[in-house]
């Protein structure tokens, strides 16, 4: 009976070791906003990794910090008093030394691995509470025309200095973000999953500045089972994308078994978008409930001309996703979006077997599908779909089926209405 007694309070005392909570006011962190928290926080991170795992843990403050590296089993536990601040300094986001999963020239925007917090091949990690990751992006921008009419401000730093990511994740296993609020961000990716496995992302507030260019929501790039759901995001670029560009990576990795339901989104770009140039191998995804309002485009994907700094290495397929249940209101251009450059450089395998079902939308444009000859959109379904053209007195409508084919169309419908 004893030995019985000595193996489980062993136990008890091993998950309770697992559990720990490690308060960075501990290690010297202080959240008065002024102090400069970077060294605290990271030794909080390396103790409770080196301890087995447990809580970082943030609360009661602002706690003002440079770039953070979480590592093997650590939650960086933000609590709803807690504010972490990202450095207005520019100077203070270096690169990343030596990175074990990818190569870093090859990134896109542009060619950096900088960023605020970083994991790389770090399993078992997460990012969790109700607190607020504040990314002082009003120090990164000043007021300027962007590429559309949403866009009113431009990046102060020079391209190739600029802060191309808030949350940098690539090669990591087991991962999850939730509950957590990100806003003011610094014209950057909010979100960056990179080559990760078994993500689950729920219940955030992404709130980034619908006028600063480049500030997407979460970005998934050749990872594999990710669940995003019951998320609040808006930004001045794509609102969630899923993509395979392979050309950091030491080998080709697909983006694949993704689900993406019960999110409200509102973007100066897309509310969700598929591939870009030269990506590889998109498939299985679902995406569902979800509401996208007063966005530039509403579902889709292009493939333009080759990008200076971020395109693949692979020709593109991007096979079987459903998209069910949306509804899009104030859809600027065109609520569904599927087009195909017709320069050879952009290398295409298929964009086939995509079903919309139960899509609502009103927009200034109908839908658009243009592939190319040699590579035409293939066997897209509408099931029970309805598309309201909102026009200016004599305004021409782009030609919307250019090389498709196998389009199939139930119960749907298309109006226009005249202001």
């Amino acid at each position: 009976m004893k030995k019985i007694v000595s193996i489980l309070c062993g136990l008890l005392t091993l998950q309770s070791l697992l559990a720990a909570d490690f308060d960075v006011r501990k290690f010297g962190a202080k959240g008065d906003g002024v102090k400069m928290n970077t060294e605290a926080i990271q030794k909080a991170i390396d103790a409770c990794t080196k301890a087995g795992g447990g809580r970082v843990v943030l609360m009661d403050g602002v706690y003002l910090t440079g770039p953070i590296q979480l590592k093997e089993g650590v939650n960086l536990y933000i609590d709803g008093t807690a504010r972490l601040l990202a450095s207005p300094d520019i100077k203070d986001y270096h690169e990343w030394p030596d990175p074990k999963h990818f190569i870093t020239e090859n990134l896109p925007r542009p060619n950096r691995n900088a960023c605020l917090i970083f994991a790389d091949e770090a399993d078992r990690i997460s990012i969790t509470g109700r607190g607020v990751i504040d990314g002082n992006g009003t120090y990164h921008v000043t007021e300027g025309k962007g590429w559309n009419e949403l866009l009113k401000y431009k990046r102060i730093h020079p391209y190739a200095e600029t802060l191309p990511r808030v949350v940098f994740f690539a090669g990591c296993k087991d991962v999850l973000i939730s509950d957590v609020t990100m806003l003011n961000q610094p014209a950057g990716w909010s979100y960056w999953i990179h080559d990760c496995d078994r993500v689950t992302i729920r219940g955030l507030q992404i709130l980034a500045s619908l006028e600063y260019p480049n500030n997407d929501g979460i970005h998934v790039n050749c990872s594999r089972d990710v669940t995003i759901s019951d998320c609040h995001i808006e930004g001045g670029d794509d609102c969630i994308i899923a993509r395979a560009n392979s050309r950091s990576l030491h080998e080709n990795k697909p983006m694949e078994r993704m689900t993406v339901t019960n999110c409200v989104l509102r973007s100066s770009a897309y509310g969700v978008r598929l591939a870009w140039t030269n990506d590889g191998i998109i498939r299985n995804c679902i995406f569902s409930n979800l509401v996208i309002t007063n966005s530039y485009w509403g579902v889709g994907m292009q493939l333009p001309k080759k990008p200076v700094a971020d395109f693949g290495r692979e020709d593109t397929l991007v096979d079987n996703i459903l998209f069910s249940n949306i509804v899009m209101t104030g859809i600027v251009n065109s609520p569904i979006m599927f087009e195909v450059s017709p320069l050879p450089e952009v290398t295409i395998n298929a964009v086939r077997n995509i079903r919309f079902t139960n899509i609502h939308a009103t927009g200034k444009h109908f839908p658009y599908f243009h592939g190319r000859a040699e590579n035409p959109l293939q066997n897209f379904v509408f099931d029970n779909c309805s598309f309201v053209r909102e026009a200016e007195p004599d305004q021409k409508e782009p030609e919307i089926f250019r090389y498709t084919e196998g389009f199939t169309f139930n119960a749907t419908t298309f109006t226009t209405l005249n202001n």
